[in-house]
C-alpha cells in the first residue's frame, strides 16, 4: 500500500502530461507574478521537479521577469525546498523499502513448507484472503483520513507542514515569493484529489486480483474436497 501511495504521488507530480500547465491557466498564476511567458514558467516548473528527485544539484533558476533576467527563488523559497526535496526522496526511498519487503516475503513463501502436498492449494486460499483484507483494512483508514481532512483542507494542509516540517520556512508572502503565487492551496487541493483517485485506482485494481484469486482458490478447494 505505501508502494502504490508514493507511486500515485509520483504519477501526478511527474507522469502526467500538461499538469502544471492547466493549473497555471486554471488558477491565473501568470496574474500574480512579474511579467513573464508561460513557456519560462514551466521551465521553471521543470528545473524545480528535476530538483525535488534529485536530477539537479541547487534550485537557482533563471529567468526572465518583467523585463529582466533574474533568479525565480529566493533565499527563503530555496531553504524550504531542500526541506521539501528531502521529504520527496525520502518517500523514494521509503518506497524502495516497502519494495524490498514485499520481495522478501514473496521468497518467504516461495520457500515456506515447500514438499508438503497441500502447500499450493493452502497458500492460494490463504495469501489471496490475507491480501484482501489487509489492502481492505488500510484503504478504509485511508478513505476516513481523506474523509477528516476534506472537511477542512487549509487547517489540515496547516497539520502536515507542523508535522513534516521543524521550522517556518513554509510559511511564504505572496508579495516577495514567487513559489506561493504559483502553487497556491487550491492547487494542492487538486493535487491531492488526484492522487487520492491515482491511489483508489492501484488499490482497486490490486483488491480485484486479490479477490479473483481467493474466489478461484477457495471454488477449487471445494471442488477438490467433493
Amino acid at each position: 500500500m505505501i508502494v502504490f501511495l508514493i507511486t500515485a504521488v509520483e504519477a501526478v507530480a511527474y507522469w502526467t502530461p500538461g499538469y502544471y500547465k492547466m493549473e497555471y491557466e486554471k488558477y491565473q498564476v501568470l496574474d500574480d507574478l512579474p511579467e513573464m511567458t508561460m513557456d519560462d514558467l514551466l521551465s521553471v516548473t521543470d528545473e524545480m521537479m528535476a530538483y525535488l528527485r534529485g536530477n539537479r544539484e541547487d534550485l537557482h533558476v533563471f529567468t526572465t521577469m518583467g523585463g529582466e533576467y533574474r533568479e525565480f527563488f529566493n533565499a527563503r523559497e530555496i531553504a524550504h525546498m531542500e526541506d521539501v526535496r528531502g521529504l520527496f526522496l525520502g518517500g523514494l526511498w521509503l518506497r524502495r523499502i516497502g519494495l524490498m519487503f514485499t520481495l522478501a516475503f514473496a521468497a518467504l513463501l516461495y520457500f515456506w513448507k515447500r514438499g508438503r502436498k497441500d502447500r499450493s492449494a493452502y497458500l492460494a486460499r490463504a495469501v489471496p484472503g490475507s491480501l484482501c483484507a489487509g489492502t481492505g483494512v488500510f484503504f478504509a483508514a485511508c478513505l476516513a483520513l481523506a474523509a477528516v481532512i476534506s472537511t477542512d483542507f487549509s487547517r489540515y494542509f496547516v497539520v502536515f507542514h507542523h508535522i513534516f516540517f521543524d521550522n517556518d520556512l513554509w510559511i511564504l508572502d505572496p508579495d516577495t515569493d514567487m513559489l506561493i503565487n504559483i502553487v497556491p492551496e487550491a492547487f494542492f487541493m487538486d493535487t491531492a484529489l488526484r492522487i487520492a483517485i491515482v491511489f483508489a485506482t492501484f488499490v482497486t485494481i490490486f483488491f480485484g486480483a486479490c479477490l479473483f484469486l481467493w474466489l478461484k482458490g477457495r471454488k477449487a478447494a471445494e471442488k477438490g474436497g467433493n
